[in-house]
């Protein structure tokens, strides 16, 4: 807004001038805010999130926040006012962030990984984890695809080029010796929205399909698909948990409300532990905000089935973001070697942690 503020106003028709400035500072009021300086000490808090099972507590909050029974709004303080935008993409909620228009938001690990690099540390920090788990391989159920190396010569669905599934599946297959390029190779990967997914698979147009819940067990109730393989199975080295979503913060609105970014994490924190305590109230109230943002809910058996495929936590386990990268890295989507070691800002989740008596996180 600083720069509808501008001091530097035409000499010149002062009292159109004035007539303008009036109405600049009617519009800042409108948002309430004039010329960067919060109207009231009022602060808007700008939060993204994608309609997903796997992005459970921002859908949660989203819902509280539509029923004027703001979970967020309650522990930040009378004067905040939390405003949700719901995104269908990573890239674009970073997008957002860059832009200036979102102040946190809750995203995979790829596209955080990508802010990181494309503003060389500038612009994003990872304050907490979210969700852990909730992706497979699933595969026709007709016995084309029994072993690794039957996969040659098939079609195997991911939800976006260069995601996080994508990602995975890309370098899962070159493990397993198939060579895979972005538009070819022994196996042909295919990047398809998951409700694109779905379809084709019923077709048999897709052999396999690595995605994430719920369209894991959408896949399977739905389109009688089989799981080849759990993700989980390949993170021995962090006893099978992985990130499938973050909380990320501008550093922007770190700098600016330290107080802030670490109340939302405490709230965070406080929400996902109701949720564990409250499941059936947390899955109704999920499901009814899913209805709302997308016009669908889940169906009760696929709900039921992802649920239990996925954690919430705020645990962002680092390990399994080095090694997204560096797959990222070796199968050419990164250009050089991704060096993270500022993407965390993990001391507000510390801090609260140890106000719980919680374990405290390494970064």
């Amino acid at each position: 807004m600083s720069g509808l503020c501008s001091q530097n106003a035409p000499a010149i028709d002062w009292r159109a001038s004035a007539r303008r400035t009036a109405g600049l500072i009617a519009l800042c009021l409108g948002f309430g805010l004039v010329c960067g300086v919060s109207a009231g000490d009022r602060v808007v808090v700008r939060v993204g999130h994608f309609p997903n099972l796997t992005h459970a507590q921002a859908v949660i909050g989203h819902a509280l926040t539509r029923q004027g029974r703001g979970w967020f709004e309650e522990r930040l303080g009378t004067n905040v006012q939390v405003q949700w935008y719901v995104y269908n993409a990573g890239p674009s909620a970073m997008e957002a962030i860059f832009a200036g228009s979102l102040d946190l938001t809750y995203v995979g690990p790829n596209p955080a990984i990508n802010a990181y690099l494309r503003s060389e540390g500038k612009e994003v920090r990872i304050v907490a984890g979210v969700c852990s788990g909730g992706a497979a391989l699933v595969v026709q159920p007709d016995g084309r695809i029994r072993t690794d190396s039957d996969f040659r010569g098939k079609r195997v669905g991911t939800p976006q080029l260069g995601n996080t599934q994508d990602v995975a599946a890309r370098a899962w297959l070159l493990s397993k010796g198939h060579r895979v390029t972005l538009t070819g190779g022994d196996v042909l990967v295919v990047p398809t929205p998951n409700p694109d997914q779905l379809a084709l698979f019923r077709k048999g147009a897709l052999d396999a399909v690595w995605t994430v819940e719920p369209w894991v067990s959408r896949l399977v109730l739905e389109a009688g698909g089989e799981v080849y393989l759990e993700e989980k199975t390949l993170w021995s080295q962090t006893g099978g948990r992985y990130v499938t979503t973050h909380l990320v913060s501008s550093v922007r609105f770190l700098d600016r409300h330290p107080d802030l970014v670490k109340k939302w994490v405490a709230a965070h924190v406080e929400l996902t532990q109701w949720i564990k305590a409250n499941p059936a109230e947390a899955k109704k109230l999920l499901n009814d905000e899913l209805k709302a943002e997308t016009g669908r809910g889940l169906a009760a058996e696929v709900l039921e089935r992802a649920w239990d495929k996925i954690e919430l936590t705020w645990d962002p386990v680092p390990e399994s973001l080095a090694k997204s990268a560096e797959d990222a890295y070796r199968i050419g989507f990164l250009k050089v070697r991704p060096e993270l070691a500022g993407i965390y800002e993990l001391r507000f989740l510390n801090e609260v942690l140890a106000e719980k008596n919680l374990p405290r996180l390494s970064q």
